[in-house]
């Protein structure tokens, strides 16, 4: 069986996307918005021996996949395919296509985390957390902008920058919690201290921001100092403010 008609038959013939293979061959429209493009037999791999979505993760990190196009049309996959099971036949399929020896699951890439003890305890979350948020702030700010913030922006206008509609989103709370100079505010999960900076900055809170990644707390810090405000920043290890 050709690689494109092993993934038709998993993921049916009328895909929102486009699927070229490490054959040559291909599947789904010639002017789909997007295109997954898999590299190497490795991507088949790590797709049928993880389940859901951890295979396509892997083979993404590790390069074995790419999207070509509009990922967020190659994410709606997530709707076709929300876990990924192979009948009987599609496994003898998949174990020929990639050697009938080769059909076990590969170590996972070297970025994915790798977590020891107790789940949920204090110490695998403070090194999940590490892992994911201790990387490099510059890395952040390219994803989020120089506000650094999460979550849901409110944009009052068409032509309204992401800076300003997160501003407008910390109003917004700030004015729901009716935050004065007589009022402190807790921010657990704080990140790098845009709601405790504008509640201190703009009404005069006392704040205190929490958070595990200690390069959040040194950042959080410059920006209080950089800002003239007092604001105390709590992580797992040390206190700061």
């Amino acid at each position: 069986m050709a690689l494109s008609s092993l993934i038709e038959s998993v993921l049916g013939s009328d895909l929102p996307v486009a699927v070229r293979g490490y054959d040559g061959s291909t599947l789904g429209p010639p002017d789909a918005p997007a295109t997954l493009v898999l590299r190497s037999r490795d991507a088949l791999r790590r797709i049928v021996t993880a389940p859901g979505e951890l295979g396509f993760a892997r083979a993404y990190v590790s390069g074995d996949l790419d999207v070509e196009g509009d990922i967020y049309a190659a994410l709606e996959l997530r709707d076709r395919l929300p876990e990924v099971r192979l009948t009987p036949k599609q496994l003898i399929s998949a174990a020929r296509e990639v050697g009938l020896r080769n059909l076990r699951p590969l170590p996972p890439p070297p970025e994915e985390a790798r977590l020891h003890g107790r789940r949920h305890s204090m110490a695998r979350d403070h090194a999940a957390v590490s892992h994911h948020y201790d990387v490099s702030n510059d890395f952040y700010r390219l994803i989020l902008g120089p506000s650094l913030t999460y979550s849901c922006a409110v944009f009052t206008s068409d032509g309204i920058s992401l800076e300003q509609a997160q501003a407008n989103k910390y109003e917004l709370v700030a004015r729901k919690l009716g935050l004065n100079d007589r009022m402190r505010l807790l921010d657990v999960g704080c990140g790098w201290g845009g709601m405790v900076l504008h509640a201190a900055i703009n009404h005069g809170a006392r704040a205190v921001g929490v958070t595990v990644a200690e390069r959040q707390v040194d950042l959080a810090s410059k920006r209080a100092a950089d800002a003239g405000v007092a604001i105390s920043w709590r992580s797992a290890t040390r206190t700061t403010g």
